[in-house]
C-alpha cells in the first residue's frame, strides 16, 4: 500500500539537480562560517540580499530555515521553547521554531549535510519588514543573543497605488545601509557589482516566473505543492548564475510535459488556486490527497511571492525599492482582490482555497470578506482551511479532508 502511495505523485527529474545545488549552498555556508577572511549575513527572504551579495557576504536565510524545520516536522520540537522564554504561541511559528532550535542547538541540516553541526553566526542581521513586523523582532532577538548588529529597512503596508515618495522612502533606507555593510564587510560599495547581482537576480525570476506560467497548458505540469520545493533556488540563490542555470533545466523538463499533456495529476478534472502560506509538515500528504481527487493545485500567491521582474540592472537602486514595494504581502485589499481575480482568469481556476494560518495574518488573506467577494466575482467556489505554515497543532488533518472532499464535489456539481 505505501508503494502505491508513494507513486501517486510524478518524479520531476529536475529535482536530483535541485538538491546538489541547494546542499552545495548549504555546504558554502559552512565553509564560510569557519573562515575567517568570509562575512557572513542573515537576510530576510524578499530582500535586500543583492546588496549583501554585492558586498561578497554569504547570506543565510533564516525563514528558508523555519520552512525546512516545518517541512521535516521538526517544528513543533522547538516551537514551545521559544514559547518558554516569552515568545507568544500566536506570532510566526517560523520565528518561534527557529529560535527554539538555536536554543536548543539543534538543526535539521546536520541530519542531512554532513560535517554541518549548526548554523553559520552572522556578523550582521539584514531584515525588511515588507513581509511582516514579525521578520524585524526575530532579528533583534538574535542581535541581542549573538552579539551583532541588525540594520534594515520598514517598508510601508496596505498600499494600492505606489507612489514616488513611497519609493523614494525605500531608496533612501537602501542607501543608508551602505556605510554599515561597507564597516562590516570591509569594502567599498562597487554600483557595477551591485548592479550585475540585480541582473542575475533579474534573470532568475524571469525564469521562475516562466516556470510557474507553464501551468497555463491543460493539464498542468507542476502542482503547488512540487512548486514550493523548487522555489528554493529562487529564494536563497538568485544573484548567482548557479539558479538561473537549474531554472533552464526545469523550464525545458516543464514545457515538455506540457507539450505533452503530461500532468503533475494523473485525470486532471479541476485546477484549484492556494491562497496562502503552505502547510509545509503535510506537503506530501495534501500533494496526495488532491492527486486521488483528480484535482490539480496549480497556482499560488505564494509562489509568485519571489518574481521580481522589475529588477532593472541600470537603476538598481530605483528598481529594488519597487520591486520589493510591491509584492502582494504589503498591498491592499482592493489589489489583492483584483490580483487573485487575474489570477484566476489566467489559469482556468475552478475554486480557489484559502488557507488561515494561525500564526501568519500577514498572509492569511480570508479573514475580510474576500472569499466571499471572490465567489461573487468569480462565479466560483471558495473553500477556507484552518491549519499553520508550521505548527501542525493548528491543524486537524480529517477536518480539512473532509471539508476538501466536500469542496470537490461542489466543484463536480457545477
Amino acid at each position: 500500500m505505501g508503494e502505491e502511495k508513494k507513486s501517486l505523485i510524478k518524479k520531476i527529474q529536475s529535482t536530483g539537480l535541485m538538491r546538489k545545488i541547494m546542499a552545495d549552498y548549504f555546504y558554502f555556508l559552512d565553509r564560510a562560517s569557519k573562515d575567517e577572511n568570509s562575512k557572513v549575513a542573515w537576510c530576510t527572504s524578499v530582500g535586500p540580499a543583492e546588496l549583501l551579495l554585492s558586498f561578497d557576504f554569504a547570506v543565510h536565510y533564516p525563514e528558508n530555515h523555519g520552512a525546512v524545520l516545518g517541512s521535516t516536522r521538526k517544528a513543533n520540537d522547538y516551537i514551545p521553547v521559544a514559547n518558554a522564554i516569552g515568545y507568544s504561541p500566536d506570532i510566526c511559528s517560523y520565528l518561534t521554531s527557529d529560535v527554539g532550535a538555536y536554543i536548543r542547538k539543534e538543526t535539521p541540516l546536520a541530519r542531512a549535510y554532513e560535517g554541518i553541526t549548526g548554523l553559520p553566526k552572522p556578523d550582521v542581521l539584514v531584515y525588511n519588514t515588507n513581509q511582516c513586523r514579525d521578520v524585524q523582532d526575530w532579528f533583534m532577538w538574535y542581535s541581542r543573543e549573538l552579539n551583532v548588529p541588525a540594520i534594515g529597512i520598514t517598508s510601508y503596508r496596505d498600499l494600492g497605488e505606489i507612489k514616488k515618495e513611497h519609493l523614494d522612502g525605500i531608496v533612501y533606507q537602501i542607501k543608508d545601509l551602505i556605510p554599515r555593510l561597507e564597516e562590516i564587510s570591509g569594502k567599498k560599495f562597487d554600483i557595477d557589482k551591485f548592479s550585475h547581482i540585480m541582473d542575475l537576480s533579474k534573470q532568475c525570476t524571469v525564469l521562475w516566473k516562466k516556470v510557474l506560467k507553464t501551468n497555463e497548458a491543460v493539464p498542468a505540469p507542476l502542482s503547488f505543492f512540487d512548486a514550493t520545493i523548487h522555489m528554493g533556488p529562487a529564494v536563497v540563490l538568485r544573484g548567482s548564475e548557479v539558479a538561473i542555470d537549474y531554472y533552464k533545466v526545469l523550464l525545458k523538463e516543464l514545457e515538455e510535459r506540457a507539450a505533452n499533456k503530461d500532468g503533475a495529476v494523473e485525470g486532471e478534472k479541476y485546477r484549484i488556486y492556494w491562497e496562502g502560506m503552505p502547510i509545509w509538515g503535510k506537503l506530501r500528504s495534501m500533494a496526495e490527497f488532491f492527486i486521488e481527487l483528480k484535482a490539480a493545485v496549480i497556482a499560488s500567491t505564494y509562489c509568485n511571492s519571489w518574481i521580481f521582474d522589475d529588477f532593472d540592472p541600470s537603476d538598481p537602486f530605483l528598481s529594488m525599492a519597487r520591486a520589493y514595494t510591491q509584492i502582494f504581502i504589503v498591498r491592499d485589499e482592493n489589489y489583492k482582490e483584483h490580483y487573485i481575480k487575474d489570477m484566476a482568469d489566467l489559469y482556468k481556476i475552478d475554486g480557489i482555497l484559502f488557507h488561515d494560518a494561525k500564526t501568519c495574518p500577514n498572509n492569511s488573506n480570508n479573514r475580510y470578506g474576500m472569499p466571499e467577494r471572490l465567489e461573487k466575482t468569480l462565479g466560483i467556489p471558495t473553500l477556507t482551511i484552518n491549519g499553520d505554515l508550521n505548527d501542525l497543532r493548528c491543524y486537524s488533518e480529517e477536518q480539512s479532508k473532509t471539508n476538501i472532499e466536500a469542496f470537490i464535489e461542489q466543484l463536480e456539481s457545477k
